[in-house]
């Protein structure tokens, strides 16, 4: 099963800390009952020899902030400090849903410029759910390569999952039925108190731990979310927000997977387009057209679906399900164009180890077949959101229509959202149009070919956003900041540094 892919105000001292050290951020209008936990103070220590200059820590909130004097959890937090004088904190997140800001925070040079750094002190959280967080447990390591790896019986017997077979919609509803089962018995309550609302009012405690007055943020892909809801509840908290990849927060989970799917499909024919100029490229022939090189590209997914292709580290079967991973997994960074046509290549020859590690790191696939929590987190983060809908039937359909558009990956990632029909909790966030009325400018990015997040979200949540400005990259790749760009960088770094927003609409070639 392919689950979805897959995140201001002036000067800057005016949103910097009260003192090294302490807490003390604004907490104006939060409830008495809360006042501790933004009163608390992280116990910063050195996150060990190969964390060279990083601080790790934790702190607490409650796991239902209607009941803050019951059960607590700990958010695992890391900070790079400002390599200069610092003028406060720039809290990152790279999306996921299961996306560990650890991990991300770690990439202090890769995510964002020296005059950054010079300026903030950078802090990563794991968000409540994901990675050192109170992560969600759902199915085994054994049983997750099966649920992400098995084919379903399908008309043709090559596993497209736009024709699936009843059989194969009884043998999709078990597996996603297993899926939520295992995952309520393996995260307990936890499960009820998931979302971003929730991970949105942990950030503004982790403001408040910081001793930041105004939060200045970084959020990429998923991370766009948790901003944005962060914004629209806490308006006049926020001194500088980038969010970059934006997530349309008015879509359900269906429509979600079917407007990815396009993202995808629009990338891949940029893919197959670029990999006709090389003259290694597999997808070639007698007809060099885009078109003909992604019918080749369907072609090898359907002889995958109909005989596994062979991994060379291990027994699991390079499936249908795990190619077509595999090929969007490449889809993140035009950078990655190259190894994904040897991995091609290797393929066509019926060899489909290189193409299976894109799917691991798609997943958070370790080498000795253990997971990261990134599926499990995904999955629960997402049915906790958005509404879904509870019949097979409207999944099967909505595949159908999918197809039609995104022929290679469409069917199946809506197949991909089948578990939050069986989610035992109502979505919290809901289709919300988010205005965050009352917050300063809000710079949200987006670039014109992201697969994973299509460029028509960045326009959607600028447009909905009341004080929102749209900053596009002309490009492939998914997010616009730090990835080449830099007009992008340039536009990004005065607004964090100084405050001050690009036009809106401005573009970058």
């Amino acid at each position: 099963m392919l689950l979805l892919a897959a995140g201001c105000g002036g000067d800057p001292d005016d949103g910097g800390r009260d003192g090294e050290g302490k807490s003390g951020g604004d907490t104006a209008g939060t409830p008495e009952a809360l006042t501790g936990f933004y009163e608390q103070q992280v116990d910063w220590e050195d996150c060990g020899s190969e964390e060279d200059g990083f601080e790790c820590g934790s702190y607490e909130v409650p796991l239902d902030y209607d009941d803050p004097d019951g059960e607590t959890l700990d958010i695992a937090v890391k900070r790079l400090p400002a390599s200069g004088d610092s003028t406060g904190s720039l809290v990152v997140n790279p999306g996921g849903p299961g996306g560990s800001g650890l991990q991300y925070v770690s990439m202090a040079s890769d995510i964002v410029t020296g005059d950054v750094r010079e300026r903030f002190d950078l802090v990563g959280f794991d968000p409540r759910g994901v990675g050192e967080s109170s992560p969600v447990r759902c199915l085994s390591p054994e049983k997750l390569d099966a649920f992400l790896g098995s084919d379903v019986d399908t008309a043709d017997g090559n596993g497209d999952m736009a024709e699936v077979t009843d059989e194969g919609v009884r043998q999709l509803t078990s597996s996603s039925e297993e899926f939520v089962q295992a995952c309520q018995e393996n995260s307990g309550e936890l499960i009820n108190h998931l979302g971003t609302t929730n991970v949105a009012a942990d950030l503004d405690v982790l403001r408040g731990v910081l001793g930041d007055e105004g939060l200045t943020y970084l959020g990429k892909s998923y991370g766009t979310s948790i901003g944005a809801h962060y914004a629209d509840r806490f308006p006049d908290r926020v001194r500088a927000m980038v969010l970059d990849g934006a997530i349309d927060p008015t879509l359900d989970q269906v429509e979600v997977a079917r407007q990815q799917a396009d993202g995808f499909h629009t990338s891949v024919r940029a893919f197959v387009s670029d990999c006709l100029e090389h003259s290694e490229c597999p997808l070639g022939g007698s007809d060099t057209s885009t078109d003909a090189g992604v019918d080749r590209l369907g072609e090898l997914l359907d002889k995958a679906g109909e005989e596994p292709l062979e991994n060379r580290n291990g027994e699991r079967e390079v499936t249908r399900a795990w190619a077509e991973t595999g090929v969007l997994g490449g889809m993140y960074s035009a950078k990655r164009w190259p190894q994904l046509r040897s991995a091609l290549g290797a393929a066509f020859d019926g060899d489909g180890t290189a193409l299976l590690r894109f799917g691991d790191n798609m997943y958070g696939r370790y080498p000795g077949g253990n997971y990261a929590n990134k599926s499990a987190a995904l999955m629960a983060v997402n049915c906790s959101d958005s509404p879904s809908p509870r019949d097979p039937a409207a999944y099967r359909k909505a595949a159908s229509e999918a197809d039609e558009d995104a022929p290679l990956f469409g069917a199946s990632l809506v197949w991909g959202a089948l578990p939050c029909a069986y989610w035992p909790k109502e979505a919290v966030a809901g289709e919300k149009q988010l205005d965050a009325a009352g917050a300063e400018e809000l710079l949200v990015v987006g670039t014109t070919r992201d697969p994973a997040t299509p460029y028509e979200w960045s326009q959607n949540l600028a447009d909905q956003l009341e004080p929102g400005v749209l900053l596009t990259r002309e490009g492939d790749g998914h997010t616009g900041y730090r990835m080449g760009n830099s007009c992008v960088d340039d536009a990004v770094d005065t607004y964090l540094l100084e405050g001050s927003a690009p036009e809106d609409g401005t573009v970058c070639e």
